[in-house]
């Protein structure tokens, strides 16, 4: 089910921006990710935030929009990534969303 600013009025205030991370799964250590969505009704994206186990999982994040209405944002995956599954969250403004993020990648860490 996809997630629209229709939608989103239904959930709880505080929690109504959707976020969308694509590639999902990622596969390789360094992948560049999109990571796009709405606010929900907060001001725009303001922040992104994406730790695995202590450690973030995203580096070099670039907010490309970051409107009410859509954002877009892209970043790659630390070099140090593992096999797993772990969180993406963004700070809209008054509003936040998470997706979960999965990372099936195939070479050991350097």
């Amino acid at each position: 089910m996809a997630f629209t600013q229709e939608s989103s009025a239904s959930m709880p205030k505080g929690a109504r921006a959707t976020v969308q991370v694509t590639p999902n799964p990622t596969t390789e250590r360094g992948q560049e990710v999109t990571i796009t969505g709405h606010c929900g009704g907060g001001t725009g994206l303001r922040a992104i935030f994406s730790h695995f186990g202590g450690d973030p999982a995203l580096e070099d994040v670039e907010i490309i929009e970051s409107g009410p209405d859509r954002f877009e944002a892209r970043a790659k995956l630390r070099e140090t990534i593992g096999n797993g599954v772990g969180p993406i969250l963004v700070d809209c403004g008054g509003e936040a969303g998470v997706t979960l993020l999965v990372t099936h990648v195939t070479t050991n860490p350097a």
